[in-house]
């Protein structure tokens, strides 16, 4: 995807990325039709692309794409599963349990199965200094809630929430692919605003079309009519005038032919792509997310333990006291960040096992 926008790199961002990922399906589909083995196999994709003029995201399937900003996680994108489809058509009654009625996992679009997809665009969402932004698979989303999603991204570096929120999926029975991106903004340099930018259009196609050829044919013999009444005399004047002013018009019309001129729909505060933020939670670190951390830290020693791993208790019992007191006075994001390493860190333990015996404990925490 990203060879395939820069290959369409003349239109305007929006529809290059929409263009980039229909030519995407039609080879998976293309692959998928070509090889039996092959057959309908698809994928979920989300694309995030941080411009002057905004966020502009791209969408296919259920996996999400959020901003965390201040205490509150928004999620940016549509999931295109039958729950989602459903309660936004009014077919489920408000109050109805979801989960109960639709299975969550029947997704509505993906890449590949078919020729042609739909593809949603959101945005451009203003950017603003501190945000940060999560793409993700649904391994996630089905076992991380989105609240503490937003806490532990608030509380540690992208690098290092992201192996956590891996880590407390795959703990809590993640069944499925969990894949997670992070990007936070750290400076103004990337804040809608801070750099003077044409505004995005949609509808104009950027590319450098030829003009019509009677256009230029117009355009230069107006001129050269104007040249030539303009050289006989004064008593010429108007009709030399006429001449030229048609020969600018032709030109410029020829111009506009030429580079797409300015038509389609300026995108911005007066006209967003998509409907989002779709969801909005607020998620600052807690107390009672801090104890959940530590009863998931307490069942991993526990593991440990029983698994007779070979560990080095330091660095845990380190991160575990300096929760511990965080959280007595009261300073949740520092006792959910040493909680988080701490689980991080009994993950990695974890895999070298794994690597040191070829095999390990099947280890899966429900809390």
């Amino acid at each position: 995807m990203p060879h395939l926008d820069h290959k369409y790199r003349e239109f305007s961002a929006p529809e290059a990325l929409q263009r980039a990922i229909r030519e995407t399906n039609t080879e998976i589909n293309r692959r998928g039709t070509a090889n039996a083995d092959f057959h309908n196999m698809g994928t979920t994709s989300s694309v995030l692309v941080l411009l002057p003029q905004g966020a502009l995201a791209a969408h296919v399937g259920d996996s999400r794409i959020y901003r965390l900003r201040g205490n509150t996680i928004s999620q940016l994108t549509f999931d295109h599963s039958l729950q989602w489809e459903l309660q936004a058509s009014g077919q489920l009654p408000a109050g109805t349990d979801v989960g109960a009625v639709v299975p969550k996992n029947v997704i509505t679009r993906s890449l590949g199965p078919n020729a042609n997809v739909q593809v949603d665009l959101e945005g451009p969402h203003p950017i603003m200094p501190g945000d940060v932004y999560l793409l993700c698979s649904d391994g996630l989303t089905g076992r991380v809630e989105d609240a503490e999603i937003g806490a532990v991204l608030s509380c540690l570096p992208p690098q290092e929430a992201a192996q956590s929120l891996v880590d407390l999926a795959n703990l809590r029975g993640g069944p499925d692919n969990v894949t997670v991106l992070v990007a936070r903004v750290t400076g103004q340099e990337l804040a809608t605003g801070a750099i003077a930018a044409e505004p995005l259009r949609i509808g104009a196609a950027g590319e450098k079309a030829s003009a019509h050829p009677a256009t230029w044919i117009i355009a230069a013999v107006s001129l050269l009519v104007a040249v030539v009444l303009g050289v006989i005399g004064i008593a010429n004047f108007i009709p030399a005038a006429v001449a030229l002013g048609i020969a600018v018009i032709s030109g410029l019309v020829a111009l506009i032919q030429r580079y797409g001129g300015f038509g389609g729909t300026v995108l911005g505060r007066g006209h967003m792509l998509g409907r989002g933020p779709y969801t909005a939670v607020a998620c600052p670190p807690s107390h009672e997310l801090a104890q959940k951390l530590a009863s998931t830290l307490d069942e991993l020693r526990e593991a440990a333990r029983d698994g007779n791993w070979a560990i080095q208790w330091k660095p845990l019992d380190d991160s575990c006291q300096k929760a511990q007191a965080a959280d007595q006075s009261g300073q949740f994001a520092d006792a959910v960040r040493h909680y988080c390493r701490g689980i991080s860190y009994m993950m990695s333990q974890l895999r070298s096992q794994n690597v040191r015996k070829h095999e390990g404990p099947d280890i899966s925490i429900h809390n």
